[in-house]
């Protein structure tokens, strides 16, 4: 029951995978069979005609007829290669973009799970180690392709053939012949256990060895990383160049071994692989070798003529060929179940959120109300409330600060105001309905954020503050000119169709902390929504240019409704509406003349610590 337990559980995940990839543009499976039928059925043209030609070569020589077998054979075969080139050609072409759809699979899984899976380290773990397996030694979804048209194409050799070497037992030796035993039951018994232990023996015990690979998966993933980190990670960009040369930290490498102690471990699996393969090999090579002998007896015998020699040898090899190469595959298959189920688990994990149906209103007057009603929170997977019991109402055009240290929650608030978790407890609405009502991806097109862990891509500045190959450039120098940007963006070599690092353009340049910042609070002003939220906006700047965000705010913001997070207390300054908090909670709520004159308050301890580095007038 376990074995057809087995054999269930690897036929489905195989299916589930070959599923996946005729979902692919390019119809990759279809273009595979039809190579393998070709590239199975080409070598059975010159066994069929090879046979009749020698035969009559023995026999009476007939011109006609051999002129006909020859031009037969050529003409076959010329047909035959050209549509294996022309088909080789089309499987080429369907697999140029392989390699990138079974990768983008795993990245368009990423790109639509609910953000809570996204930030789940389980998951993060899950995905590196699926990519690992793939990328090292090609288990998962590489493996079912590459043991796709072996198998198909040893299964056509198989049925090919059986039918050509059928004869071979149903041709008679001589009733007089003092080999006439060839024909008995026992022999042809005898015979077909040999031909089994050829097909099923030698491809299991070969599978035994290849075994080793899928157990040393693991390890080479861990190599790999070892490889990918000290001869390009740790040497490569500027980062770590000084301290690599203050602290001679290139002794790390010399003094680990990494490379002797993975080399060692792999001699050991070849090793391993090479007795069973020279194992498997012995033994194909004495059953073939018994069959063969059959085959001259009971051509000597006078059974057959010397052209079914040639015909029956090259079936039987054909077929032990396909035979091995069908096992041998599924037994790839079988070692690669481990990794292909978790590839397709990861790709089954399903998407919780509630996506909602109502549509968001449209309005030019961007006339909306949020609000947090008693609402408390908690990360998946831990008991500590991360906010507790958090309410307030953030009206049309406020400009609200939240400040607190770190820790306190404010991120968190972000997010959820996002909808990138929803409340564990409480609810939050959008002019008196529950946010989780609204369709999904219009909800969260009426915020621009600039997160702290915002990320620039290597591409033009103008795709950049877009988020979009198409985009309009009058717009883009606006929005850079209202975050500040503007005077570094006239010093650029190309204008806003400069890129950003040198990754993909050698006229590419390299932008500061601060700079990447305005980039980061333009690329929120384009996209023009209702609410903007700016979390530690202003990090990467100095003062003066900080100075001159927050002078500029009003004019930045517009009418739109702005969330602004900081832990610089001066930014508060410009703010309506002021939240503080602290592990979790709302303890305080006012502008900054109210609260910096609560000295009891947790505000004015905050504003008191940071006042030696700001001017405050009174």
């Amino acid at each position: 029951m376990n074995i057809l337990n087995n054999i269930k559980r690897h036929y489905v995940l195989t299916i589930k995978a070959l599923k996946i990839f005729r979902s692919f543009p390019m119809p990759i499976l279809l273009s595979r069979s039809l190579s393998a039928l070709l590239q199975a059925g080409i070598p059975f043209i010159n066994i069929w005609f090879f046979a009749r030609i020698i035969n009559e070569l023995a026999g009476d020589r007939d011109v006609d007829h051999l002129t006909m077998l020859v031009l037969l054979t050529i003409g076959l075969n010329l047909v035959a290669q050209l549509a294996g080139f022309a088909v080789r050609k089309w499987v080429d072409y369907c697999n140029s973009n392989m390699w990138f759809m079974m990768f983008n699979i795993l990245s368009e899984k990423l790109l639509s799970m609910d953000y809570a899976d996204i930030e789940n380290p389980e998951i993060q773990q899950k995905h590196t180690n699926i990519r690992s397996h793939q990328n090292g030694m090609g288990f998962g979804l590489p493996r079912v392709l590459s043991a796709f048209d072996p198998i198909i194409e040893g299964f056509i050799r198989v049925c090919l053939s059986v039918a050509f070497a059928f004869t071979m037992f149903t041709y008679r030796v001589p009733e007089n012949s003092p080999l006439a035993w060839l024909d008995a039951p026992w022999a042809i018994l005898l015979v077909i256990l040999t031909l089994c232990c050829s097909i099923f023996l030698s491809p299991y015990i070969s599978m035994i060895g290849g075994r080793i690979w899928a157990k040393a998966s693991e390890m080479n993933n861990q190599g790999n990383r070892f490889f990918a980190f000290y001869c390009w990670t740790m040497i490569s960009g500027s980062e770590r160049a000084k301290d690599l040369r203050i602290y001679d930290q290139k002794r790390i490498t010399d003094k680990t071994g990494w490379g002797i102690s993975f080399l060692a471990p792999w001699i050991k699996f070849a090793s391993y692989n090479g007795k069973f393969s020279a194992l498997s090999t012995a033994v194909s090579s004495l059953a073939n070798g018994l069959i063969y002998l059959y085959i001259a007896l009971k051509a000597l015998s006078g059974a057959f003529g010397v052209g079914y020699i040639l015909q029956y040898v090259n079936s039987i090899m054909q077929f032990g060929t396909g035979f091995s190469a069908v096992l041998f595959n599924m037994g790839n298959l079988v070692n690669n179940s481990p990794y292909l189920e978790k590839t397709l688990e990861f790709l089954d994990i399903p998407n919780k959120k509630h996506q909602g149906t109502i549509p968001i209103e449209k309005r030019d007057d961007n006339k909306y109300e949020l609000e947090f009603k008693n609402v408390s929170f908690k990360y998946p997977g831990s008991e500590q409330y991360t906010l507790k019991n958090l309410s307030f109402k953030l009206q049309m055009g406020q400009r609200l600060a939240v400040v607190g240290m770190n820790g306190s929650g404010k991120t968190t608030m972000i997010k959820l105001m996002c909808r990138l978790y929803d409340p564990t407890e409480g609810e939050i609405t959008l002019n008196g309905i529950d946010i989780k009502k609204y369709n999904y991806n219009e909800y969260l097109a009426i915020f621009g954020v600039v997160f702290q862990d915002f990320e620039l891509l290597p591409f033009s500045i103008a795709q950049n503050v877009a988020a979009s190959v198409k985009y309009d450039p009058a717009k883009v120098e606006e929005t850079l000119t209202l975050a500040g940007f503007g005077d570094r963006l006239e010093a650029m070599p190309e204008g806003i169709e400069t890129h950003i690092n040198k990754d993909f353009s050698e006229n590419g340049v390299e932008v500061s902390g601060g700079e990447a910042q305005k980039i980061a609070l333009a690329r929120a002003l384009y996209k023009n929504t209702p609410f903007i939220i700016l979390d530690e906006p202003t990090a990467a700047l100095d003062p003066i240019a900080e100075y001159e965000i927050y002078t500029k705010f009003n004019e930045i913001v517009g009418n739109k409704t702005a969330v602004y997070i900081s832990h610089r207390l001066s930014s508060c300054r410009f703010c309506d509406d002021i939240l503080v908090f602290h592990e979790g909670e709302m303890i305080q709520r006012g502008n900054h003349d109210v609260l910096v004159a609560d000295i009891d308050g947790k505000y004015c301890e905050l504003w008191n610590a940071q006042a030696q580095y700001y001017s405050v007038s009174s």
